[in-house]
Parts: C-alpha cells; structure tokens; sequence
C-alpha cells in the first residue's frame, strides 16, 4: 500500500489526535469553524512549530486591511472573544497549541458572530517572529503566561531579553505590549528584564492599571480566591530619536 502524501498524513494525524483528546461539542465546534477561522501554516521539524520560510498574507487571511493586534497563549478564548468584539476594526490573530482550547474558541467566536479573528495553531514566540512584517504589529498580549516557577525552568519563559527583540522588531512605532500575570515573582521578572530595555518604555512608569476590556476570566479568579494579586504592565515601542 503506497504511503500517504506527507501533508495528507498530517491531517490524518491530528484529526485523531483531536478526536481523542476534545469533548463532543469541541470536535463539533471545530468541524464546524475551522475553516473560517483557523489559519494552517507550513510547520518545521514539531507539529507546533513553524517553518523558517512560512508566510502568511493576512490582509488575504481576513478579507481586508486593518490594525494587526496579535495574542500568544489564547487558551479557549475566554478573553480573546470579548476583546476582540470590542475591536472590531483591528485583525486580532491569536496563537494557542492545545487543540481543545482551540476548539472552545472557535465555538465562541462562531456563537457570537465574531468575524475579526484568526487562530493558528503553533507556537505564539515563533509565529510572532516568522509571519509578521517588523513593524506591522499594533498591540501584542500575552496574558497569564506558564510562569514556570522551578528556577532551571526559568529560560521556558517567555517573557526575557531575546523575545522583547522580537517584539520591538514587530510592533509598529508606537505599538503596546500588554502583560498581565498573577506571579509576583514572574511580574518582578517582567518588570527586571522590560524596564529599560532598548526600544521599550514602561507607559506607566511601573504597574499599569487593569485593562478595563480584558475580562476576569475563570483561571484568573481562581488565583484571585487564592490571594494572588494580578500584575498589569504597558510597554510601547519607542524610536531613538534620529541624530
């Protein structure tokens, strides 16, 4: 029996993959929205993972020409759909791995008629590097990101010197960068490695007040019952003044 085209393979593998890991009405949500809202991407050596050369015309992507606001760890859309709602005149792309999560976002956006975002699954800090124009990115969230406590674990972040090189290159003069945790000691890390750094200006001088259209979501109000306190930050992409 002559083997499957490698990107027909593919799909053979993650639709089993999905069907053994998502509840009925996820598989239901995805069948039923993938195609308008997920963005399939050319993939490197893990199935998250993006190929150097991939490319993605967004404007094509959405139909039409608007600010890009981009999110990385979406999870299943609790925040990403009302905010998007809110924006409906901004392209809000977001990056999640976990297929399930992905599946609850879909059904989200399709149940409430949110037609200003697309999905890619596969890894945000890759994605934001590799299917991006620099300087075409009008806001970036990363919200609640995995703090990876253990200090070993501590170069998982994703937040540190190498990805704000990244995102400086990828927000548009001007741009802002919205962070929000509810690890203090992830918030300090933040603020340690962003404060200062080249082409970065902490908007507020220090902790940034809560963004009024970013929901309470469920995983935030279980650290809220817990006594966590949640840290905002605002960066914007500032320009070196020219000589």
């Amino acid at each position: 029996m002559d083997p499957l085209p490698p990107r027909l393979h593919r799909d053979v593998v993650s639709f089993v993959r999905r069907s053994t890991r998502m509840n009925e009405s996820q598989m239901k949500a995805w069948e039923r929205y993938e195609k308008a809202f997920v963005v399939d991407v050319p993939r490197g050596d893990m199935s998250t993972s993006i190929a150097d050369d991939a490319l993605v015309d967004w404007s094509a992507a959405f139909g039409r020409e608007a600010p890009l606001i981009v999110e990385i760890g979406s999870g299943a859309g609790d925040s990403l759909a009302p905010m998007a709602e809110g924006r409906p005149d901004a392209n809000v792309v977001a990056f999640e791995v976990f297929e399930p999560a992905v599946a609850s976002t879909l059904g989200r956006l399709g149940r409430h008629g949110i037609d200003n975002v697309r999905v890619v699954v596969a890894d945000g800090a890759q994605g934001l590097a590799r299917l991006f124009d620099d300087g075409s990115v009008s806001e970036l969230w990363t919200f609640f990101a995995d703090p990876w406590h253990k200090k070993r674990h501590h170069k998982r972040r994703l937040v540190g010197t190498d990805f704000a090189d990244v995102v400086v290159a990828k927000l548009a003069p001007g741009g802002l960068w919205r962070l929000a945790t509810d690890w203090e000691d992830y918030a300090l890390w933040m603020r340690e490695h962003l404060d200062g750094f080249p082409g970065l200006e902490n908007v507020h001088g220090g902790w940034a007040p809560r963004l009024a259209e970013r929901p309470v979501t469920k995983y935030e109000r279980k650290g809220l019952e817990a006594g966590r306190t949640v840290y905002d930050l605002t960066y914007r992409r500032v320009d070196a003044p020219q000589d």
